[in-house]
This record gives structure tokens, C-alpha cells and sequence, in this order.
């Protein structure tokens, strides 16, 4: 396990958050996603939106299927940097390719997006294997956060570059003209997201364990045996069924929170870029904040803290005609107020997840384990999406009880993980 590294490696492991925070804010959240769902996709198709999720949950399984087994090659003696830099580059230059989707190429789109979703969602396991390499466990928690509330930053950079600087035609009175540059916005954050990783590539040191002889090493199947690490990390098992819970109640809000707003709430389009950036600010400030907090209290109190939070805000948002009433406030004013909340668990929840993986493991299992936090973290994702099924049988303010189910349920679980004696153990190992 190392000791806290020099700060421009610590720079550098940041630098890379807020490189592929580019790609997930405006090809995944925001920007193309509607693009092609309104302009790629045409109208006489049947489905609309369902071509799009093809592509994403496509890419959740390849994803799933695959984290297992770059993380087993790391802890082989893979070099995690030749890893990370195939990552970047086959999710940038697909990017690129998508200058060359037009209205019609839907087929093209969807394939196109399956391989940068996937890579993208590679690389995010990837870089956060090296937390072990650049940290002591306890100051996973800071550095993380550091990471984590930077790579906001990234976001919020690549959409003002998109939305102000290259989308400027008017979609009605010049259609071709709107069409082109959002084909080449995605030329420019392939271009972004490089250039931005760069220093991660320059500054950061690739910390190899031996090469293991090619007979000792575990094929793609073996890989996938969930019992070995249940056998292997049974605490980091445990905490991982916890995760998996409340990690899904994050994932619902962030995947449906546009839709709840505007669908149930009747938000125009500029209270969504108020929620957005509400949001924005206050996921940065939550995790650089709680990064601090774990620094000081640990991460079992930190998680606890910041599942109450979303736990307050979930309810509140359920009670949100309730509140209207008793309390006056337009509804708009009141949604950002809950907005604001979540957002600052948004950023803490992950972050403290993440250098809570780092924490429970020894360096021996390192690459496996942040692997494994990549499929359980597309696992989440896949259950939030029974938000809209649920929401489609009853409401969607029914459904809201679902993610606060998610959230207790995370919480009672994470109460019977054992976390110290889980960090002693990986203390103990490294220590032979």
C-alpha cells in the first residue's frame, strides 16, 4: 500500500475525472442523447427512445462482462496505464466517428455508442485502481474526493463548450446547419477528452506488479466467478451488497430526474438547466467536503451521513406537494431547494464508495476489486432503470417509495459490514 503520493501525481489521477467527465455529461446525460433521439432517430420509426437504450444497455453488459477481467490483468502485472490509454482512445476516436451519424444512421449511432459507453465505463474502473497506488488508506477518503469534485469542473467546461460556443444555429429556422455542429461537437470533446487526459499519462507513475507466468494466469471465464471473490474478499463482498442498493437509488435520480421534473413537476427547459447546475455545484462541493470529512471521521460514518441526506431528500421530494401547500413556495424554487440536497450526496456517495473499495483491499487484489465496483456499479444502474416500469404501473410519485426503499435497504446492509476489520485485514496482508 503506498504512501500519499507527490502532488503532481495526485493532479494528474484528478486530471483524468475531469477529462471523461466530458463524455458522460454531454454524449451520455445531456446533449447527444436527446440530439439523436430527435434528430438521428426519424419520426416514422416505431421506436424512439428505444434505440438509445439499446446502445446503453449494450454497453452496460459488455462493460459488466469485462471489468472482472482488466481487473484480474492488473493484478497479473498488466500495465494499468496501457490499459487506461486504450481505453481513452477507442472511447475518443469513436467519438469522433460520430460526425458521421446522420439522420437515418441509426444502426451506425447505436453501434458506435455501444463501444464509447463501453470503453468509457472500462476506463472509469481503471483509473480508479491506481487510488491505491497514490494513497494510504486513510487518505483515500480526501483524495478521492478531490477527484471526484474536480471532475464536475469537466462537465460543466464541456457543456458550456457545446451549448455556447460550437450549438449556436437555431434548430427550427436552420435544422442543417444545428445538425452539423452537433456532429462536430462530438469531434471536439474526442479532442477534449485527450488533451485533458494527457496529464495523466505524462505525470502519473505506472506502479506494475510482477508479471505473472502465463500459465498462472486466470482466463476471461474464471474471471467471472463471483464466488471467488466472495471466498477471497468476503467483507468486500458484503459491502458490495450494500452498494449495489443505494448506489441504485443514485443512479434513479440521476437517470430520471429530468423526466420527474419536467413530466410530474411541469418545469420548463430553463428550470432544467437551473436544476443541472444546481446540481453541478453542489455534487462538486459534497464530494470535495465529505472527502474531508472521511479524512476525519472515517468512511463508515461518512457513508451513513450522506445516505441520511438522500434519504431527506428522496422524502422530500415525495412530499413536494405537501410542502407546497404548507409552506407557500412555488414549486420550481422548492425542486431546487431538494435539488441542491441531492446533489451534494451525489458526488459524496460515490467518491466515499469508491476509496471505501480501496480501503478493504490489499494491493495484491487491488485491480480485481475495482473490477468488481465497476460490475456492481452497472448492476445499480440496471435496477434503477425499474423506476420507469414502476412508475408506469402506478405514478411516479409511487415510485419514489422504490428509491427510498433502495436507500434503506443500502443502509441497513452496509450496518452489517464489519469496515475495520475489513481495512485491518488488507493492513495485515500488505504487511507479508
Amino acid at each position: 500500500m503506498a504512501t500519499l503520493a507527490p502532488k503532481r501525481e495526485i493532479f494528474a489521477w484528478a486530471m483524468y475525472d475531469v477529462a471523461n467527465q466530458a463524455y458522460t455529461t454531454v454524449v451520455i446525460s445531456f446533449i447527444y442523447s436527446a440530439f439523436f433521439v430527435t434528430y438521428i432517430v426519424p419520426d416514422s420509426y416505431r421506436w424512439q427512445d428505444g434505440y438509445w437504450s439499446m446502445a446503453l444497455i449494450g454497453s452496460t453488459i459488455l462493460a459488466m462482462l469485462l471489468s472482472p477481467w482488466i481487473g484480474q490483468r492488473i493484478d497479473e502485472g498488466a500495465s494499468k496505464k496501457r490499459l487506461l490509454a486504450w481505453s481513452t482512445l477507442v472511447c475518443a476516436a469513436f467519438t469522433s466517428a460520430l460526425i458521421w451519424v446522420s439522420p437515418g444512421d441509426v444502426w451506425l449511432g447505436v453501434a458506435l455508442i455501444l463501444v464509447t459507453n463501453t470503453a468509457w465505463m472500462l476506463g472509469e474502473a481503471i483509473i480508479s485502481s491506481f487510488l491505491p497506488d497514490i494513497a494510504k488508506r486513510s487518505q483515500m477518503g480526501l483524495i478521492s474526493g478531490i477527484g471526484w469534485g474536480v471532475g464536475y469542473i469537466g462537465g460543466l467546461i464541456s457543456m458550456v463548450l457545446v451549448t455556447i460556443v460550437l450549438v449556436t444555429a437555431n434548430p427550427e429556422q436552420q435544422p442543417e446547419l444545428y445538425i452539423s455542429q452537433n456532429q462536430w461537437s462530438m469531434f471536439a470533446i474526442s479532442v477534449y477528452f485527450v488533451l485533458f487526459a494527457l496529464p495523466t499519462f505524462i505525470l502519473l507513475k505506472d506502479r506494475r506488479r510482477p508479471v505473472l507466468a502465463r500459465h498462472q494466469r486466470l482466463s476471461w471465464r474464471s474471471s467471472l466467478n463471483i464466488q471467488l471473490l466472495r471466498q477471497n474478499q468476503p467483507i468486500l463482498w458484503r459491502f458490495f451488497m450494500a452498494f449495489v442498493f443505494y448506489m441504485a437509488g443514485v443512479q434513479t435520480v440521476i437517470k430520471f430526474i429530468g423526466i420527474y421534473s419536467t413530466g410530474e413537476l411541469g418545469l420548463t427547459q430553463a428550470d432544467l438547466v437551473g436544476v443541472f447546475l444546481a446540481t453541478q455545484f453542489s455534487a462538486m462541493g459534497g464530494a470535495l467536503a465529505f472527502g474531508f470529512v472521511e479524512h476525519r471521521i472515517g468512511a463508515r460514518p461518512t457513508l451513513f451521513a450522506v445516505i441520511a441526506i438522500w434519504l431527506v431528500a428522496i422524502v422530500a421530494m415525495y412530499m413536494l406537494p405537501t410542502l407546497v401547500a404548507w409552506s407557500g413556495i412555488d414549486v420550481a424554487h422548492l425542486f431546487m431547494g431538494v435539488a441542491l440536497l441531492a446533489g451534494t450526496g451525489i458526488g459524496a456517495i460515490q467518491s466515499s464508495s469508491r476509496s471505501l473499495v480501496g480501503q478493504l483491499t490489499s494491493a495484491r487484489l487491488g485491480g480485481s476489486a475495482f473490477g468488481w465496483w465497476g460490475v456492481f456499479n452497472r448492476l445499480a444502474m440496471l435496477m434503477a432503470a425499474s423506476f420507469g416500469i414502476v412508475a408506469d404501473i402506478f405514478s411516479r410519485q409511487s415510485a419514489l417509495l422504490m428509491v427510498i426503499g433502495f436507500f434503506l435497504a443500502g443502509g441497513v446492509l452496509l450496518l452489517r459490514v464489519p469496515l475495520q476489520e475489513g481495512q485491518r485485514q488488507a493492513e495485515q496482508e500488505d504487511a507479508h
